[in-house]
């Protein structure tokens, strides 16, 4: 089956009374625009979004025939999590982090992002109390810039390309 568009989420649309199959999926598959994977229950499913900067959410459905629905779980992981103690840590700590180009999540006014000794150690010794956990990781700070324009084409990121291939 081929899944061009989320149907909705879980968490809005009670399964009550439905069979749920779920699509296992890590973190960093949440972004994927294009890729098959399988159910728990073996279903193939073909993951193909059209628009830039879709992403799959926790409890996302995907699809659903009859009684049945399938919807997105993604997994635990072990991840690096950090409790800052004031909004200057917290920035000063997304700053560092983001600033290596690491994918960052907030959640429950937790910092944390995967797990990497050499990031682990780094923040140790910088003072931090990181701390290694298996957590689900669902909200990442997007914090990349992604080329848009306004139906006229003629963003800046558009200019930049079309300059570049005159030459």
């Amino acid at each position: 089956m081929i899944v061009r568009e989320i149907i909705g989420n879980s968490s809005d649309m009670p399964a009550d009374g439905l069979e749920q199959d779920l699509l296992e999926l890590e973190w960093y598959e949440t972004t994927k625009r294009i890729q098959r994977k399988h159910t728990r229950a073996g279903r193939e499913i073909a993951i193909k979004f059209l628009r830039e900067g879709q992403r799959l959410h926790q409890g996302d459905i995907l699809f659903r025939e009859g009684n049945s629905i399938v919807t997105v779980d993604i997994k635990p992981c072990e991840a690096i999590v950090l409790a800052p103690q004031t909004l200057l840590e917290m920035g000063t700590i997304c700053y560092e982090i983001g600033n290596k180009h690491l994918p960052l999540f907030i959640q429950d006014d937790k910092v944390m992002m995967p797990f990497e000794m050499p990031m682990f150690r780094w923040l140790e010794s910088s003072g931090y109390r990181p701390e290694k956990q298996v957590v689900r990781l669902l909200s990442i700070l997007k914090s990349n810039v992604e080329p848009h324009s306004h139906g006229n084409n003629n963003s800046l990121f558009s200019k930049i390309l079309n300059l570049a291939s005159k030459e």
